[in-house]
């Protein structure tokens, strides 16, 4: 017998009306003759009713108290929809998170999960009970009420989806699924039928609010796939699937994405030695800072300049934190700039198409926008750009892929059954008709895992020096370059200093002397050209949640004396390039940082 976890969030039990609608749907799956466990939230606006009544008694509540507080807005909504569904001639019972067993750590207000007990609900399962469990909530191991934090529900129904083996998770919510971008913003946006779980990692970074990044990597370690759907309607949403589930032909990019809530900090005149972005960033993570873009353009006199950005509202103690580190590395300033914003474009299809940078470049130059910085990954290709006009930088990029007239029929809509077999399942198949069976999660089911380190010998690299400043110079010089049929794969752009900037990039070996040609044609700068580099890249599941990686990356390349001379970043890996002859040796310094097995 299959199981089915559904997860039903405040909006979709806001009345009694809405939670007998919710009920009616487990009971629908359960006549189909599936196993059903729901997870549902705390209802409508019952989460900020308690964090006022908190503050009403004192601006500061004890991280503690706020759990026992906020963890009853879901023990409401399961005692809810069980009676909902019993008054409707179907058996259920509801469960908290401590009478599951779902174990966290101790970081009240934001725990992670450890591991889940599923005894309970299997043998509640087994007697063919609908299951109804309190999401955003577990307990410590010393039985204190934990909560997850933001997305909470989401990452618990993904998580119990994978201890239980389930076909599939389903998300109800307001909106009937993922769109090619926010339809607030961009009103012409389409529904995506299906995305991978990394362009869904990155897109929920980018602001996409209809999943939260630590859900979507519970999805991806544990390969869950999950139903994006609304609640009000029986049409088919979004379903966030394996990469092979998700590739679409003709399809290179597949959503673009904005995130208003950015701030810029750059560290002006770091000096060009092995160590230096390591000490930087160790002293931002020792702050419990989570950095978001980082990038590192090549040196120039024996200095570097080093950017990075982080939620506007971490601005204050980064300054502080930035300014101390520069002090300690003898750079030469700190500078920074609060009201920025990073618009991106993901796709699968990025990996194997030449002109994605030249389109999107060229877009926001007909616009007059102007680019402050640029990094890119696989699949994603972010800017970041003056905050005030960002909405509609964002509208001009979703134009110039035409997201807005992609329709859903380029192949036929996906459905669970066409998918291929699941292969990271944690518990067996069936034991005794059922695939609810016991098991015993590993401990740390949420933590990060790092799953390989990358070495790419095969690029070289080109720079441009003393960039104008200016919109659609970035444009020109990327469109000779896919004119001239070649592959770009990093690209890196810096901010400006006296109204010019650096921009490099990487291409294959073979074509770098061509590019490095091509480019010169098009600015009065210096063009430097290294034919050879060694391109690293760490990966994994939980980099943007987990902070620090970058640290230990850089920390560990520091110690063996291997200078960094280009970083870029994103939610699955992070890349640095550095010298060719010492690739080999980063590599292996790398795989015993992390500690993977040789290859």
């Amino acid at each position: 017998m299959s199981l089915l976890v559904q997860k039903f969030g405040g909006t979709s039990v806001a009345d009694a009306e809405k939670i007998l609608a919710a009920a009616r749907r487990a009971i629908q799956a359960h006549q189909r003759g599936q196993q059903v466990l729901v997870v549902v939230s705390a209802r409508g606006h019952t989460t900020d009713e308690l964090v006022e009544m908190a503050k009403e008694i004192t601006a500061y509540p004890p991280a503690r108290e706020m759990d026992m507080l906020l963890s009853t807005g879901e023990q409401i909504s399961v005692a809810l929809m069980a009676m909902a569904i019993q008054a409707l001639g179907v058996p259920a019972i509801s469960f908290t998170g401590a009478q599951i067993g779902l174990v966290t750590d101790s970081f009240h207000t934001k725990a992670r999960i450890r591991n889940i007990s599923t005894d309970r609900m299997v043998q509640a399962l087994g007697e063919g009970k609908i299951v109804i469990v309190a999401g955003f909530q577990g307990i410590d191991e010393n039985y204190n009420i934990t909560t997850l934090g933001r997305g909470g529900s989401d990452t618990t129904a993904v998580a119990l989806a994978a201890v239980l083996g389930a076909d599939a998770c389903e998300i109800y919510t307001d909106v009937d699924g993922v769109y090619t971008t926010d339809p607030r913003v961009v009103p012409e946006a389409r529904k995506i039928d299906r995305i991978s779980y990394d362009e869904m990692l990155e897109l929920a970074s980018l602001g996409a609010g209809v999943m939260h990044s630590r859900s979507i990597e519970f999805a991806k370690k544990y390969d869950v796939p999950i139903h994006v759907r609304s609640s009000f309607s029986d049409a088919p949403g979004t379903w966030i699937v394996a990469e092979a589930d998700a590739k679409r032909l003709g399809v290179t990019v597949t959503g673009a994405a904005l995130a208003k809530d950015e701030a810029r900090i750059t560290i002006l005149g770091a000096p060009d030695r092995p160590g230096i972005v390591h000490s930087l960033f160790h002293t931002i993570a020792a702050n419990n800072i989570v950095v978001d873009m980082i990038v590192q353009n090549v040196a120039t006199e024996g200095t570097t300049e080093v950017s990075f950005t982080v939620a506007t509202g971490d601005l204050a103690e980064t300054i502080l934190a930035a300014e101390a580190a520069a002090k300690a590395i003898g750079a030469q300033a700190v500078t920074h700039k609060a009201e920025v914003a990073k618009v991106s474009v993901v796709g699968l299809g990025m990996r194997t198409h030449t002109g994605v940078a030249t389109m999107m470049f060229e877009a926001l130059a007909l616009e007059g926008i102007n680019i402050e910085m640029i990094t890119t990954s696989e699949i994603k290709i972010s800017v970041l750009v003056d905050r005030p006009i960002a909405a509609e930088a964002l509208r001009a990029v979703h134009r110039a892929f035409g997201l807005e007239g992609w329709e859903n029929s380029v192949e036929a809509p996906f459905t669970l059954e066409k998918s291929r077999v699941r292969t990271k399942r944690l518990t067996a198949d069936a034991v005794n008709g059922s695939s609810a069976t016991p098991s015993t999660p590993p401990p740390g089911m949420e933590e990060l895992v790092i799953s390989g380190v990358e070495l790419d010998e095969s690029q070289g690299r080109v720079t441009l020096f003393d960039v104008p400043d200016q919109p659609g110079y970035a444009g020109r010089v990327f469109r000779k370059i896919a004119e001239a049929g070649i592959f770009v794969d990093m690209i890196v752009q810096n901010i400006s200093t006296s109204g010019k900037t650096h921009l490099s990039f990487t291409v294959p070996s073979g074509s770098a002397e061509r590019a490095a040609e091509v480019a010169k044609g098009e600015g009065p700068g210096k063009v430097s050209l290294e034919p050879k580099i060694a391109k690293l890249s760490v990966l994994g599941v939980g980099m943007r949640t987990h902070t620090g990686v970058a640290t230990r990356m850089f920390g560990a390349l520091a110690a063996k004396g291997i200078n960094i001379a280009l970083i870029n970043t994103s939610e699955v890996r992070i890349n640095v390039a550095t010298d060719s002859s010492r690739g080999r040796e980063a590599l292996q310094c790398l795989r015993e940082t992390f500690a993977l097995p040789e290859e």
